[in-house]
């Protein structure tokens, strides 16, 4: 949380705090609220009628770097068709799981949403591959992290005023990613919370439903799985002949399964801390999530689908080949450092080159890496 809370209008209590009427969501005391709000990094005059957060939102939605995610990987590249979930179809789901779970919780819905919709922002080309092989070629310079090249992309790359970098998103949200670039200590609010769980709730179901509609996996190798098996027995009988209905239905049902068991377990928790604050529950380490009964059945399905379907040889030889086409257009930048963006300002030969290179590779989409390579590599 932030070490003090601004002298701001829309600091104060009330869904009309400011006088140009911005608006607060009626959340419940342990929720972010208007004194909550840690102000920006940059001072600037707040909006009439939208409070901080949906601005982070609008911020977000609108900078290049979301739209960048509509040509980069879940799990499938282009290779296997058009059907299969993008970074930002996933990201918009994962934010559409978020919210319900904001909502019923009584949190902050416009910080849920604006969280859900930054998440997966620092995703390179490729996906895990594409993080596999920077983090490798940073190795001698901290590595590489998703979590904090989105905090790099919305702090100094994007630029929306020339008075000065980045987004100035509230400081709510920068610690929110800070804390989701490391994952030490508790986490700085609820809000946080519910959308790293509404992260692992739509990519597991998701990258189910993909594999089954891309014939990866096989129906009856499923039903071993007890959190499938009980789904399967209450499916109609007409379902069960039809693939297509068949699918959709599980993977709404195991959403739909792991929200309510979320819900439910939360409410627990959060029954213990009525009248708290904001401030409170995080001091106190409060965390909501699965029941332990969910908790391990998820925990068995993540197992099979890293099996099943991470591993799985069409999966494997697609990573391979997006890995090894990476690594050589790294190579070739440094190289030839003069085919990078802004060329003179960039460093000699040596680890800040690398960084440079590195965060080029990993603003771009799947495509444009493709076109690279082919521009760089292979006229070599």
């Amino acid at each position: 949380m932030c070490p003090e809370r601004p002298n701001h209008p829309d600091s104060a209590s009330g869904p009309d705090a400011a006088s140009g009427g911005v608006r607060w969501p009626q959340v419940a005391s342990y929720a972010v609220n208007a004194g909550d709000w840690c102000g920006r990094e940059h001072d600037e005059p707040e909006h009439a009628y939208r409070n901080p957060f949906q601005r982070d939102r609008d911020r977000i939605v609108h900078c290049a770097a979301f739209r960048r995610l509509q040509d980069k990987m879940q799990v499938f590249t282009g290779d296997f068709g058009d059907y299969h979930r993008t970074r930002l179809t996933h990201t918009l789901e994962v934010v559409s799981i978020a919210r319900t779970l904001g909502r019923v919780l009584e949190l902050n819905e416009d910080l849920v949403e604006a969280l859900g919709l930054l998440h997966d922002i620092g995703h390179p080309p490729f996906g895990h591959a594409g993080e596999d092989v920077l983090d490798a070629f940073l190795r001698d310079c901290g590595g590489f992290n998703h979590n904090a090249f989105a905090l790099q992309l919305v702090r100094e790359t994007e630029i929306r005023t020339p008075e000065f970098r980045g987004l100035n998103l509230s400081r709510n949200i920068l610690d929110c990613q800070t804390w989701r670039a490391g994952k030490q200590g508790v986490a700085p609010n609820l809000e946080c919370q519910v959308v790293d769980l509404a992260d692992s709730i739509a990519y597991n179901a998701h990258d189910l439903d993909d594999a089954l509609q891309l014939g990866l996996l096989d129906w009856h190798a499923l039903l071993e799985l007890p959190i499938v098996a009980d789904i399967a027995r209450s499916l109609p009988v007409a379902s069960v002949r039809d693939s297509e209905t068949r699918r959709k239905i599980l993977v709404r049902t195991l959403i739909d399964e792991q929200v309510t068991d979320a819900i439910n377990n939360s409410r627990i928790v959060l029954s213990a801390c009525k009248g708290w604050t904001c401030q409170q529950v995080v001091q106190s380490g409060v965390r909501l999530g699965l029941s332990h009964a969910e908790s391990l059945e998820k925990s068995e399905l993540e197992r099979f689908l890293f099996s099943n379907v991470y591993r799985h040889p069409r999966v494997v030889a697609a990573r391979d080949h997006a890995q090894s086409l990476m690594s050589a257009l790294l190579l070739a930048f440094e190289e030839e450092p003069s085919q990078l963006p802004n060329s003179s300002s960039h460093p000699l030969p040596g680890p800040e080159l690398r960084v440079a290179i590195a965060a080029h590779i990993a603003g771009m989409t799947d495509q444009y890496c493709l076109r690279q390579h082919d521009s760089l590599v292979r006229r070599v």
